[in-house]
């Protein structure tokens, strides 16, 4: 059915537990900020609105509570490639030297340690960043294979059967990148870019088996996700209706935060974790397949893009390949 042990997830779960607290420390460190941001621009518009009628307020203070929202967005999102750095592929890091049964350096940090594996194999985090980005493109052209594939099969309704499959696969693969990154991690690559070209080729090659077990991550992950959101709910909802002029959405605005904040800071590294054991178990032994290598760079420019960077990469440098 799947290709991954759940004990041993909960395993690697509990061996990088000073990880899991330091997501939930910076995930729902996120989640306040939104709601403090946005409750103090709400603030700031009600008593804007004081100025004028009814109408005005209302509408001041549902401005100040956006423009509140959007500012902090607008923060995460330049933090971005800091959270991919140090937090998620920091944690991919020390889950696959616990799955490797290496010990973990007597008197450093779990985090700094991390820090140390990531600066090593990649350098800045702009170098990170970049692969990342170019690998979610390139997993996006072999999920449209897979889906071309598909599309052959002489199966009655199969175009509208697709339509949903297609909206399935496009949730089901979005933590097969952080599993990519493992793979040059794990092999110690002095190349990240050549390593990722290679995970990719034996990703593509395994595509059926990798996307069942995403599948039914997928389905175990949204589900929790979809719990967790109705519990917040009500929580939320007292965050509001302390606010100025309570929104009648906001309690589901924060409710989604929070659900937001449990889902990538615990539930997320779940997946990945029995992600990492499902693809190290499909892959065992591999090469790359040469056809396969074929029909990705016939299809992904990023591919391309991959294999060139990996051939003008120098070893232990710090800066984005030309």
């Amino acid at each position: 059915m799947w290709d991954f042990n759940i004990s041993i997830a909960l395993g690697l779960m509990r061996k990088t537990a000073p990880f899991i607290i330091f997501r939930i420390m910076v995930y729902f460190g996120i989640a306040v900020a939104y709601v403090l941001a946005t409750g103090t621009g709400a603030g700031i518009g009600y008593g804007v609105g004081g100025f004028g009628d009814e109408d005005f307020r209302i509408a001041s203070t549902t401005w100040g509570g956006v423009i509140g929202f959007g500012a902090t967005a607008s923060i995460i999102y330049l933090m971005r490639e800091y959270l991919l750095y140090v937090v998620k592929a920091g944690h991919i890091a020390v889950m696959v030297e616990a799955l490797d049964g290496r010990e973990f350096p007597n008197g450093q940090g779990q985090i700094s340690y991390a820090k140390s594996i990531i600066t090593q194999r990649f350098g800045q985090t702009s170098v990170l960043f970049g692969i990342d980005q170019l690998i979610k493109g390139v997993i996006k052209a072999i999920t449209g294979l897979v889906q071309g594939l598909m599309s052959l099969l002489p199966i009655p309704g199969l175009s509208n059967i697709m339509i949903v499959v297609r909206a399935f696969l496009k949730l089901a693969v979005g933590l097969v990148d952080e599993v990519i990154l493992a793979h040059g991690i794990r092999t110690r690559s002095e190349n990240p870019y050549a390593s990722a070209k290679k995970a990719l080729v034996l990703y593509g090659q395994n595509a059926k088996p990798m996307m069942i077990n995403a599948a039914w991550l997928t389905l175990f992950t949204w589900g929790l996700s979809i719990v967790v959101f109705l519990v917040m709910l009500a929580p939320a909802a007292v965050v509001v209706y302390v606010m100025p002029d309570a929104w009648s959405a906001g309690g589901v605005v924060f409710a989604l935060l929070f659900a937001w904040a449990v889902k990538v800071a615990v539930i997320e590294p779940f997946a990945i974790a029995c992600l990492l054991q499902a693809f190290f178990e499909v892959t065992d032994g591999q090469e790359p397949n040469p056809e396969w290598e074929a029909k990705i760079e016939s299809a992904s420019a990023k591919f391309q893009t991959l294999g060139d960077k990996a051939k003008n990469w120098v070893a232990g440098d710090t800066q984005p390949a030309e």
